[in-house]
């Protein structure tokens, strides 16, 4: 049972929150919208209208279509006649909100005049656009008007409409512009113009108090995204970010600050009891021990036993997911287990999607060779196993015990020649467009990572999503993580963080930093001597520093007994519920009921 606390009461009677990846999913924001919509819909018991853009292939896994209420039919018929059609119906998720798409294809003639009132009422510079700017500015302009017109048919009710980053944000305009009567509110999860410089190598903590925002935009190619952004920021009667972090640089970007930090949690109930996650970390830790053995022992053997997984998860970008460090820290590590001459490995996960043409040829003939070898061994068990029992019983001498047969043992040997292979293994599972260039495997060369049979730190670029049907490691994202024993998430750049807590709700120890909006969560909630969640500092400090910092992390993860493994799983799990929605939706509700004030 959710416990809804005194402070979170609703003071609004509908609320409509709009995104983009409402059924659609994209990136973090479906997460945050999808994870926390049953807690939020019986807050307004029911009276919650998710708006999102109507994709038909994805609506049709995403969304059980349902016959419209009476005040949405009378709206949507008569928005029909405008070329707006909308589909109806709950969203197939914990809590089934409702939901509303928008079919926004036949208003792509209205373009220019979309644009037109754009730059005269707010300033937004979208001449030089292109279609990923514009498909939503048409998706956005057309949600402002479904939710005006279903406004006309719920007389004297108090109505919130939340608007997730500028995508949406033009419902919100345009909501603003016709005097609707709507409260806004609206939330930037991430600045355009915050990500652009950090991701092109700029130190924007270093340099928020002095960067034009304006000038810096246009130099960066995404004037349209950031006028849209700070106009949506100063029209709201609500403006949110995600975390203080983030508060900090839309402030200075924007030019408003938060009135609310809405924090991202996770549906905490959803996730497996630590006694779950210990079952299911040995079962995908065998999963992932079989891809290391046909990806590495046709080359060298080492122990499996002794090895531990590491692991990123995230988009490519090389400077603000913090990749560069990582590499780095690793190619550190990975001489100090050497010098140390340590017993243990690391076998570090670079679970980055980015462009492939094909699967190795020699990985896939390997997991083939191994899977014949695998099933070899699982058809002789059940007379192994007979034949040892009948040796025990007769007496025979155990050590001279032949396992097989002259024949099976010369099976064999064909299976195993052909499993071994000259040379060393790659360091990504596919082939990348122009690899030679590719800066993860660039930099793992430069840090010595070359996957040698003397490193103890084993890097493997997997540069497909983790949806189960790759062909190789065969285990979906969440099955892949509770395989490990370590995610690494050193950010530069990164407003809240899923995937540190995400990590820690499985109950797989994390790292993460202070420029994180999670990291700084947890830097102020909890004891740093427990672990569990690790927060690496990246403010103020060099390169340098934070490779050093991390790199004695991941050491003293690699020095931990077994025991002492098991505690910090625990702490991590413990440390997640922290993140629970029961604790962050209260945030929306001030949110909202702040707006109705305004």
């Amino acid at each position: 049972m959710v416990m809804i606390m005194q402070d979170s009461k609703p003071n609004a009677d509908i609320l409509f929150e709009a995104s983009w990846e409402v059924c659609n999913k994209v990136g973090g924001i479906y997460t945050v919208v999808k994870s926390k919509a049953d807690i939020i819909n019986r807050k307004y018991n029911g009276n919650y209208f998710l708006v999102g853009p109507l994709f038909p292939e994805k609506a049709k896994i995403e969304l059980q279509q349902c016959v419209p209420l009476p005040e949405l039919k009378q709206a949507f018929d008569e928005l029909e006649q405008e070329g707006l059609s909308c589909i109806y119906g709950k969203w197939m998720c914990k809590g089934e909100p409702q939901v509303i798409l928008v079919d926004f294809s036949k208003w792509f003639d209205r373009k220019n005049d979309i644009m037109k009132y754009l730059w005269e009422s707010y300033g937004i510079d979208s001449l030089f656009s292109g279609y990923d700017f514009i498909e939503p500015m048409i998706w956005g302009h057309a949600v402002g008007r479904v939710i005006e017109k279903v406004k006309e048919k719920y007389e004297n009710k108090r109505i919130v409409a939340h608007f997730h980053e500028w995508l949406a944000g033009f419902g919100l305009l345009y909501l603003k512009h016709n005097n609707s009567g709507v409260k806004t509110v609206f939330t930037t999860h991430a600045t355009m113009l915050g990500r652009a410089l950090c991701g092109s190598g700029v130190d924007l903590y270093s340099k928020l108090s002095t960067i034009n925002p304006e000038e810096e935009a246009k130099k960066s190619g995404i004037n349209d995204k950031f006028t849209t952004e700070r106009a949506c920021a100063k029209n709201a009667e609500v403006f949110t970010t995600v975390s203080e972090i983030t508060a900090i640089e839309a402030e200075k970007i924007l030019g408003r600050k938060a009135d609310v930090l809405l924090l991202n949690g996770l549906d905490i109930d959803k996730f497996p009891t630590f006694e779950e996650s210990s079952i299911k970390h040995r079962e995908y830790r065998d999963r992932i021990r079989e891809f290391l053995s046909f990806f590495f022992f046709p080359h060298y053997k080492f122990d499996l036993e002794k090895t531990l997984n590491f692991f990123i998860v995230g988009r490519y970008e090389f400077k603000n997911k913090g990749i560069d460090i990582l590499i780095k820290a690793l190619g550190k590590l990975n001489s100090m287990l050497k010098q140390g001459e340590s017993k243990k490995n690391v076998a570090a996960f670079f679970f980055i999607p980015t462009a492939v043409t094909s699967i190795k040829m020699p990985v896939l003939e390997n997991r083939e060779q191994f899977e014949k070898i695998n099933e070899f061994v699982k058809n002789s068990s059940q007379k192994l196993l007979q034949r040892l029992l009948m040796s025990i019983l007769k007496g025979d001498d155990l050590e001279s015990f032949s396992l097989f047969s002259e024949d099976e043992r010369n099976d064999l040997k064909k299976y195993i020649l052909k499993f071994n292979t000259k040379g060393g293994p790659f360091l990504s599972t596919h082939n990348i467009y122009n690899e030679e260039n590719d800066l993860m495997i660039r930099g793992f060369k430069e840090a010595g990572l070359l996957n040698r049979e003397e490193d103890r730190v084993k890097v493997i670029l997997f540069p497909v999503y983790l949806d189960g049907f790759d062909e190789i490691l065969k285990l979906k994202y969440y099955d892949a993580i509770q395989g490990c024993h370590m995610g690494i998430f050193p950010s530069y750049y990164e407003p809240w963080g899923y995937t540190p807590l995400e990590s820690a709700a499985l109950g797989v120890p994390a790292i993460t930093t202070d420029l994180a909006g999670f990291g700084r969560f947890i830097k102020k909630s909890s004891d740093p001597e427990k672990g569990g969640i690790f927060v690496l500092n990246r403010m103020n400090k060099s390169d340098d520093e934070s490779e050093n910092e991390l790199t004695n992390l991941l050491h003293n993860f690699t020095l931990l007994k077994r025991k002492d493994r098991v505690e910090q799983k625990m702490s991590a799990k413990a440390l997640s519920e922290l993140a629970d929605w029961k604790n962050f939706a209260r945030f929306y509700i001030e949110a909202h009921n702040l707006s109705l004030t305004r």
